[in-house]
């Protein structure tokens, strides 16, 4: 994955541009990314190399911090939505926050010992293309 990628928050405030590549991709399971998305995990690329630009809204953009800990979020004051975080000597890109293609998979899932109970075999449920009927 070269080049660059750009991507938004839900309401618009916030746009970026990612320059760089992205090394791994993982999606997390620990119980502070749960948390953080309501999901069963966060879906995020991560980067040494890489570089965020703030296009617009870069002045709105909020971290949280959790007391004790490692783990960091940043996000739109305005919608909520996930945005980029650099932290250290890494820069963590949450994926679903990119309007433009991710075409790298992700390379593992993480911190598994902390999934949710309900988060197995998700694969063999019913798909639907829209909200179902």
């Amino acid at each position: 994955m070269s080049g660059h990628h750009t991507g938004s928050c839900l309401c618009g405030a916030v746009r970026f541009r990612i320059e760089g590549e992205f090394e791994r991709f993982y999606l997390c399971h620990c119980s502070h990314c749960r948390k953080d998305t309501g999901s069963a995990h966060a879906a995020n690329l991560f980067s040494a190399t890489a570089r965020v630009q703030w296009l617009t809204g870069g002045d709105k953009v909020t971290t949280y911090t959790l007391p004790a800990t490692r783990h960091a979020r940043c996000f739109c004051p305005i919608c909520g939505s996930a945005l980029p975080h650099a932290a250290g000597q890494f820069l963590a890109v949450p994926a679903g926050s990119l309007d433009s293609d991710v075409r790298r998979r992700p390379d593992a899932h993480i911190f598994v010992a902390s999934r949710a109970s309900w988060d197995k075999a998700l694969e063999d449920i019913p798909a639907h293309e829209t909200f179902p009927a």
